[in-house]
């Protein structure tokens, strides 16, 4: 692509693709050498530049690691190829995803109810009208109730906004502006949800690692549990390992409860569930969320320890068997 105005290709600095795809610039770096992509020119000064079609292969790339796809696989694909994946990924999860991944509804499980006002929120967000945004999100909270909300709206939203930023129909600063409205909303709908209950065990720390920045899918996470009348201690994220023990020591934690995305590495989460899983006492519930492929071999995760959450509605069944189990232990003890 080159300029409208002077028909110079454009050109971006990595640091210009650090902050518009969120890939690091050390990532950059390691796969270019490794995969051949991306394969930036230099400029006078021996800096990397990266040109429009590299930029958008990147969004590309990002979009599906963050949907579980491992880097081997897609960041030496062609465009063509990673628009293909794409549109699969993004027909799969409009079909029965919840925004949290790969993950499908199971058999037998009903569709959400699709949300109509998703085609207006994006263009008020294209438009930044800030004021009507909140006021149909508002509204779509009011008609649907919370649980609703997240599954119906939230999360099918999330996967339109996600796709817009890749296919360059919004930017960065319109990404960040839906999260901050949407995190508002979510806040005061769960502030009231909790005045609203009584709430009791278990009591659950959510967090992530250090490099996962990723903030609402963890709210949404929160959302569901204050909904079961779950006693909750957010952290926020990027909490170091040592940090998330004793806060679940300090605190009394039942459940540690951490969120991934596509961004890190399957090997280094794997690594840091194991760790966690020996530094916890036996009693703490391990919960693991997110879009990293590990978390979807349940069977493996459950031999190490640890139980992997894929789906919003996954939750309210965890705290189920959470309390049942707790319920048949005090009655064994009794």
């Amino acid at each position: 692509m080159t300029s409208s105005i002077t028909g110079v290709p454009v050109l971006h600095s990595i640091a210009d693709i650090e902050r518009d795809t969120g890939l690091s610039k050390d990532t950059l770096r390691v796969w270019e050498r490794r995969y051949g992509f991306p394969q930036p020119t230099r400029d006078a000064q021996g800096e990397r530049q990266y040109d429009d079609e590299q930029l958008t292969r990147l969004r590309h790339v990002r979009r599906l690691i963050d949907a579980g796809h491992r880097p081997g696989r897609v960041v030496a694909m062609p465009l063509a190829d990673l628009l293909q994946l794409d549109t699969q990924e993004k027909a799969g999860r409009m079909q029965g995803g919840t925004g949290s991944g790969r993950s499908r509804s199971r058999p037998g499980a009903p569709a959400p109810e699709p949300c109509a006002d998703i085609p207006h929120w994006l263009d008020m967000l294209v438009r930044q009208d800030v004021v009507a945004l909140r006021q149909s999100l508002q509204q779509a909270l009011l008609e649907r109730g919370l649980a609703r909300m997240l599954v119906e709206c939230v999360a099918p939203m999330n996967m339109q906004v996600g796709q817009s930023w890749i296919e360059g129909r919004l930017a960065v600063h319109q990404e960040h502006l839906y999260t901050e409205v949407v995190q508002g909303l979510l806040r005061q709908a769960m502030a009231q949800a909790a005045t609203q209950r009584t709430l009791v065990p278990p009591r659950v720390l959510l967090t992530t690692l250090p490099g996962e920045p990723h903030a609402l899918g963890l709210l949404m996470a929160e959302c569901m549990l204050v909904l079961e009348g779950c006693q909750t201690v957010p952290l926020g994220t990027q909490t170091p390992l040592p940090e998330i023990v004793a806060a679940a020591q300090a605190g009394g934690a039942d459940i540690v409860a951490l969120g991934f995305s596509g961004i890190q590495n399957p090997r280094e989460v794997r690594t840091a569930l194991e760790q966690l899983r020996l530094r916890l006492p036996p009693a703490v519930a391990l919960w693991a969320g997110g879009q990293v492929p590990l978390l979807r071999r349940g069977h493996q995760a459950s031999a190490a320890g640890w139980q992997p959450m894929g789906r919003l509605v996954d939750i309210p069944m965890g705290v189920a068997a959470w309390r049942a189990e707790q319920a048949a232990r005090d009655g064994t003890r009794g």
